[in-house]
């Protein structure tokens, strides 16, 4: 059974930082994509950040340029660094993986870490 543990969400005020980490356990099978989504209250779910095994990153236009995403391969964790937070970062951050087994890929979502940003 795969597990996301996520950690680093808070309360900080607008323009501070926070760094949010995902560990993943318990994959029988090569971690393809890692990533971050965000659910603001009322909204849906979008896709903030990713990163391949090999390092490539994609970002959502409103982060970019002040979120940075990284992963260490062998821990099986993908980081979010978020800089520069504007009130409208203020979301549940969800970290997200995919895993592939031969021409199959599994998705798995982490519980949820609360990210408030205050004025």
């Amino acid at each position: 059974q795969v597990q996301l543990m996520e950690s680093g969400g808070g309360l900080v005020q607008a323009g501070g930082s926070l760094n949010l980490s995902c560990a993943a356990s318990g994959s029988p099978f090569s971690i393809s994509v890692m990533g971050w989504y965000r659910q603001a209250p009322g909204k849906q779910r979008t896709p903030v950040a990713g990163i391949t095994v090999g390092g490539n990153t994609n970002y959502a236009d409103l982060v970019k340029g002040r979120f940075t995403i990284s992963r260490d391969n062998a821990k099986n964790t993908v980081y979010l660094q978020m800089n520069s937070l504007e009130l409208e970062d203020t979301a549940v951050y969800y970290c997200h993986v995919e895993l592939v087994a031969g021409t199959e890929v599994f998705d798995y979502w982490g519980q949820g870490t609360q990210v408030t940003v205050s004025s």
